[in-house]
Parts: structure tokens; sequence; C-alpha cells
């Protein structure tokens, strides 16, 4: 009889409690650590339902809601369920237009409240009359027709309408059981709304949570962790890691003592190695997010030493079973071959987590068309530009698409910054998004001023505007790679589910919003009231990275570090694994 594993227990425990919180219609929470198999208990979950509530649900016509927040989750929730009819699955904003576009009248009701852009699109176009609300494209406008909504306009109204008990009813009635899957990542309104209206006030609907709040990786609008004031929220802890070896286990472990998770093999071991700058004896950069940190040229020389290092003990940095994360802006820039372009911004997140809006669509939706074009996967192609499947009737609608993709494809290769742009404003294929359009009026119109006349600020952003536009654009390609490659804030896949058996993170300065040392500092001591906020966002990236290894762990460090940084280090890891300076 084999042996049952120390994770198996643990999750076969967690799907218990689970079963018998849906059971008694209780909402709950579970919170699966990193390779605990979230998305296999939401499949079990809802598994469950089908087998013992499907006909209940057919003869009243009602469904189970799963919200997902990327398409990929939804298609996996569909394809692990077998398409059952009961079940609807759908991303949030899909989810959330699908219930809400049927209270047109309500809706025109909202809109002043969605904010002074709204009020004074409103009043340009004369006032709210009977139009249509939709959202198709997901561009925010109002014409005498149609009201047509933004993304986020979406969330903030059915935040809104969470709060009416019509709502709430015919929310019910329709679908008695909403899971959430990656809770965490929910708007902070709509997780409130959520909570007020559907858990707290005993409406009876059923709200099943699934994530990890120490996953919040992404955006500052997003929740992290939900919990009811009344208790209304059943927590449920999976203890199981069916992803790490043990050593790595236990290291999360005493970073997360309070959620401990059991190894899916108990004879494993796992390879772990810190290295740390400290005994570096020359000048360390200084200034801003810099300070601290070794130069650009030692950086790289330390980064070397410990991939040879790595490579002596068996690991092959050319193999897909190997990753490097980047949590540093130090070197990255010139060896990924995208240095011009990076020299064009004051801070790293412009570029590297894509706050500048040219940035942002560059990566997000060109890069990703010519992708899907060259695999010849169109759905995707105009799923990614937000644009319904245009009526390809005859030859030549086919034949402008495809000879603007072929243009745009050649820029990519050969052409500057400026000149993708020049093409793109000419066709409208696809449309520059409205933040990048507004930037490039307000560059336009300023280069008609003169200089001298301008303000600072003026003359900043014309600077800025100029450089960008000058760069090649095959650096864009190069930053779009390196973003989906070595950082955790990948556009395509994402770190967080990811696995590798090998993993090497690089942890230093030049993130404005990141400082590993002032982290570790926190975690010894305890961080001020105020810094919240700062710490758990340093911690989760720290915490997401180290728990991608399978089988081997090592961090290089090239900021310099305290003492009490240095005994966290210790106390995570253990004495004899924090190793300091690489071999030369």
């Amino acid at each position: 009889m084999c042996q049952v594993s120390p994770a198996e227990n643990a999750s076969t425990q967690a799907l218990d409690e689970m079963f018998t919180a849906i059971n008694h219609c209780n909402s709950f929470r579970l919170e699966a650590g990193a390779g605990a198999g979230k998305t296999y208990s939401l499949i079990k979950a809802l598994k469950h339902l089908v087998h013992s509530r499907a006909d209940e649900f057919i003869k009243k016509e009602q469904k189970i809601a799963c919200i997902t927040y990327t398409n990929i989750a939804k298609d996996e929730i569909r394809e692990r369920t077998d398409n059952h009819p009961v079940i609807y699955a759908d991303t949030i904003h899909a989810f959330s237009w699908s219930f809400i576009s049927g209270f047109q009248a309500k809706l025109r009701e909202l809109l002043p409240e969605l904010g002074a852009k709204w009020v004074a699109r409103i009043e340009e176009a004369g006032g709210i009359d009977k139009q249509k609300v939709i959202y198709d494209l997901g561009f925010p406008k109002i014409d005498e027709k149609t009201i047509s909504l933004h993304h986020d306009d979406v969330i903030k109204l059915i935040s809104s309408l969470l709060g009416f008990s019509k709502f709430q009813n015919l929310l019910k009635a329709k679908f008695p059981i909403v899971f959430i899957d990656e809770y965490q990542d929910t708007n902070k309104d709509l997780a409130s709304s959520i909570v007020n209206n559907l858990i707290d006030n005993d409406s009876g609907l059923l709200v099943g949570l699934f994530g990890d709040h120490w996953q919040k990786i992404y955006g500052k609008e997003a929740c992290g962790l939900i919990e009811s004031e009344n208790d209304n929220i059943t927590e449920i802890g999976k203890n199981a890691n069916f992803r790490s070896d043990k050593n790595i286990v236990n290291c999360l472990n005493n970073m997360r003592p309070e959620l401990p998770q059991h190894e899916s093999d108990p004879e494993s071991e796992g390879g772990i190695s810190i290295y740390h700058s400290n005994s570096w004896t020359g000048e360390r950069r200084v200034g801003g997010h810099w300070a601290g940190d070794l130069p650009e040229d030692a950086a790289h020389v330390y980064f070397e030493r410990v991939k040879e290092t790595m490579s002596q003990n068996g690991w092959d940095f050319d193999s897909e079973n190997t990753k490097v994360l980047m949590l540093t802006n130090n070197v990255i820039a010139t060896e990924q071959g995208f240095k011009d372009l990076s020299d064009c911004f004051r801070h790293t997140e412009d570029y590297l987590k894509k706050n500048d809006p040219y940035i942002k669509y560059f990566v997000e939706v060109i890069e990703p068309v010519i992708a899907s074009f060259e695999t010849r996967e169109y759905g995707e192609l105009f799923q990614v530009i937000n644009q319904k499947f245009p009526q390809l009737q005859c030859h030549d609608d086919k034949r402008v698409w495809v000879d603007n993709l072929n243009r745009i494809n050649e820029l990519r290769l050969s052409g500057t910054v400026d000149e993708m742009l020049a093409f793109l404003i000419e066709s409208n294929k696809p449309r520059l998004s409205n933040k990048v359009r507004q930037l490039e009026e307000r560059y336009q119109s300023l280069l008609e001023e003169d200089v001298e006349n301008l303000g600072e600020r003026d003359k900043n952003f014309l600077t800025k505007i100029r450089s960008l536009k000058s760069v090649s654009y095959r650096q864009v390609i190069q930053l779009s790679k390196f973003i989906d490659d070595k950082t955790p804030f990948s556009t395509k896949h994402g770190v967080k589910g990811a696995e590798f058996d090998n993993v090497l993170v690089v942890l230093g300065r030049g993130w404005n919003q990141y400082n590993w040392n002032q982290m570790l500092e926190f975690m010894e001591n305890g961080y001020p009231a105020n810094k919240k906020d700062t710490f758990e966002r340093n911690r989760n990236l720290f915490y997401v990275a180290c728990s991608r290894a399978k089988h081997n762990l090592t961090l290089l460090i090239t900021q310099e570090l305290s003492v009490d940084s240095i005994n966290r280090l210790r106390l995570i890891f253990g004495n004899a694994r924090v190793i300091g300076e690489p071999n030369a």
C-alpha cells in the first residue's frame, strides 16, 4: 500500500473543510500558498457542486459563477470542468457586464459617480438622455446615441449596484454560488462591496474565495486579503506544497509561519545558496532608489560569478528548467539590449512595470498583436486590441489588415519608435490607446510653441518624448522579451503560477518601490504603521520569487545589507546557506 505524502494529507484536510463549508452554504476563503494546488481545489469544488446539485441548478435555471482575472484561467476552468452547463466561468469584466448591462436606466443614473472625467464628458455631450450604455471596445465616450464604458467603469458600476437589494436578489436568483479565482487581485472597492453586500448582510449567496494574499504582486488597486468583520468567512488554510523540495518548503515556512506547508516528498532535500556583497570594499552607488547598491560593472561581475558557480553545480542556464528572476535594475538594461530606451526614463517602473503609456501600449498591444499575426491566431489578435473581429467579407478587407500588420512588423525590425507611431496614427489599425493619443497631441502642440516660453515641465516632456522617439524599436522588442522572461511582471503567463527546477533571484536597487534591505529589517524588527503597504509589496514579491523553485534556489543580493538583514536571512534560510561572497 502506497504511503500518502504529507502534502496529500494536508490537501485532503483542506478539501474536507471546503466541502463542509459548501454543504452548509457558508462563504469561505481557501488560502493556498505557493505550490499548494489552488486551481486543483477550485476544480474540486466545482465538480463537487456539479455532482451534488447539478439537477437542482438546471431545474431552477441557475448557475455557479466562477470569476477569473485572465482568459487563460477562464479557459482552463472551462476545459477541466468539461464546459458543464451549470458552470459559468468568465473574466470579471465579462461576468460583470453580462449582469449589469440589463440595468440601463440605473447605469445612466450612476454615470456621474464614475468621476470628474465622466462629468465633463456628460456636460460636453449635452447631458444624458436615453442613450444606450455599451461596453465594447473599452474606450470611454458619450454621444447622442451611445455611452461607451471603459474597463474600469464596469468594475465601479457593479460595485455600486451590489448595494441595491433588487440587484442582490436578482444575482442570487441566477447565481446562488459565486467563486472568485485569485481573489487577492480583486479591485479594493469591489471586494468591499462583495463583503458588505453579499457576505456580511446574510444575502444567502455563497461566496468562495480562492487565492493567496501573499501572492498579490500586481497593481495598487488590488485588495489583497479579504476578511469579514462579522466573521462570516470560513478561513481554510491549504497547508500543502506539491512544488518544492523539503528544504525550500522549510524556508518558506520560516518566512510564513502562520501558513505552514508540508512537502510532497519527505525524502527530498533541495539546494539553497544565498550570496551577498557586504565584503565588497569599493564605493557603492548613492542617491534615491540606487543607494547602497554595487556599481553596474561590479554587479555584473558578481552576477557572472554566481552563474559560473551554479553552472559548476549542474545548472544549465540555457535550459527551460532554469529561471533567472531579476528583482533589480542594476546591469540589466545594458545586458538585455534596451539601454537607450531605459535612459529615456527617470524611474525604472515606467518601463519595467509599464507605467509609461507608450511602453504599456507597445508591450501589451503591438507585441502580442504581431505574435498572434505570425502564428495566425487571428481571434487572439483582435481580442488583444479590444476590437470585434472585423467583417473581412472581401479580399480587399483582408489585404488592408495584412498589409498593415506586415508594415508594422517591418518597422519593428528596422524602424524607430517615431516611425512606428507615425504609421499607427496614419493607419489607425490597431488604434492607439487614449493615453498615447493624448500624449501625442500634447507633444505635437508643444512642438509648435517657442521653447523659450515653455515651463520646465513642458521642456522635460519634450526632451523625454524626443529621446523616446529616436530609439530603435528593436529595443522595445528586447524590453518586452525581458519583461516576459525575467521579471515577475510578465504580461503573457505571469511568474506567479510558474515553477522551475532551478531559480536564481537577483535582488538589488533601481526600483522605486522595492528596497530589500529595508524589507529584511522590517521582517526582523517589525514595520512602522505607515509602511504596511510598502512592506507587503516587497515581502510578497520576495515570497513569489523564492517559491518558484522546485529543487534549487539561489539568491544574489547586490545591495548592502545591515546586521539585522543578515540575521533575518540566516533565520529564514539557515546559517550555513548564507554564504556571502561568490567565488572569484
